[in-house]
């Protein structure tokens, strides 16, 4: 039932506000909870951390014991970290943070283990903005709208299985990998399986949502050496049950659907400008007046497309 989308556009903009009113066009998709990955202008000197704390009034603490991990690793903030001011009990902390010296894989997973904060994404441009609520309403606590990119995904969320909560919200980063996150509409079958066999392998899973595993297993696919559309060609035998997914990495966008072609999507290509969702109604939010709509109807799919030029879909 969720609704997922995706915006590219040719040079920065506002994806954030396009974003934003795609998901509001599909709020009856899932009022659960609204999450978006975004992607701004790419850092070369560091890494952008996004982070949920479960409780604001440790927030000082948790920020000194974060710190501490992160100097052990060879880190360090290069600028002061700032967060909302929802009064939420739960709190999102966006961070400036030098590379460590150590594997990032290493360091996240030390970062992970005190407790207090997890970490939501690390990228040199991505972003993770998720929270409980409407689009509306999660756009006006953490000013999604004014975001400034080249790209992005969003999910508005219906909780079927695991709990409703900001970090149990889509998107997923593919935890350790940098700049790679992914959407989803559907459900996995063979989750506890796949879960298992790359838990094995090393990677760390932080919650019982299927989606988040997707974006490990496409990620690890391409640590193995497929590129992005040879990892989405075999995900759609590896991965078992109705699915339609988005993934974005920093510079590119692709998605996926099932052989039994359940779950719908259209898009709209515009010279080096996308605008895909669930729904039609949610892309002529960005393109209202007379455009080609293409719908995935089929089983089986896949596309890719670059950031700054649209390919032509297969």
């Amino acid at each position: 039932m969720c609704g997922i989308a995706g915006r590219i556009l040719g040079r920065p903009g506002t994806v954030g506000a396009d974003l934003v009113a795609m998901m509001e066009a599909m709020v009856h998709r899932g009022g659960d909870s609204t999450g978006f990955a975004l992607y701004g202008e790419r850092r070369d000197d560091g890494y952008i951390v996004r982070v949920v704390g479960d409780d604001r009034r440790r927030l000082s603490a948790d920020l000194e014991t974060f710190l501490g991990v992160l100097r052990d690793c060879g880190g360090d903030f290069l600028e002061d970290p700032t967060w909302d001011d929802t009064g939420q009990r739960h709190v999102s902390v966006r961070m400036i943070v030098s590379p460590p010296r150590v594997d990032l894989a290493d360091w996240v997973a030390r970062a992970d283990a005190i407790g207090g904060f997890q970490i939501q994404s690390v990228g040199r441009s991505l972003e993770i903005v998720k929270d409980v609520g409407t689009a509306q309403e999660v756009a006006a606590k953490h000013r999604v709208a004014t975001f400034v990119g080249t790209h992005g995904i969003a999910n508005a969320r219906m909780a079927t299985e695991s709990k409703v909560s900001p970090t149990a919200s889509h998107p997923f980063w593919a935890r350790p990998f940098p700049d790679v996150a992914i959407v989803h509409n559907g459900q996995l079958t063979n989750y506890f399986l796949l879960k298992d066999r790359l838990t094995r392998k090393g990677y760390r899973f932080l919650t019982e949502n299927d989606s988040e595993l997707i974006a490990v297993w496409i990620s690890d696919q391409m640590a193995k050496g497929h590129d992005l559309e040879s990892a989405l060609e075999r995900s759609l035998r590896a991965l078992d049950g109705v699915f339609t997914y988005l993934i974005t990495t920093a510079d590119r966008l692709g998605m996926a659907k099932d052989r039994w072609a359940i779950k719908p999507l259209a898009a709209v290509e515009d010279g080096p400008d996308l605008a895909i969702a669930t729904e039609e109604q949610a892309v002529r939010k960005v393109y209202p007046g007379e455009v080609a709509v293409r719908t995935f109807d089929g089983p089986d799919q896949t596309a890719t497309w670059a950031v700054g030029m649209v390919e032509v879909m297969r």
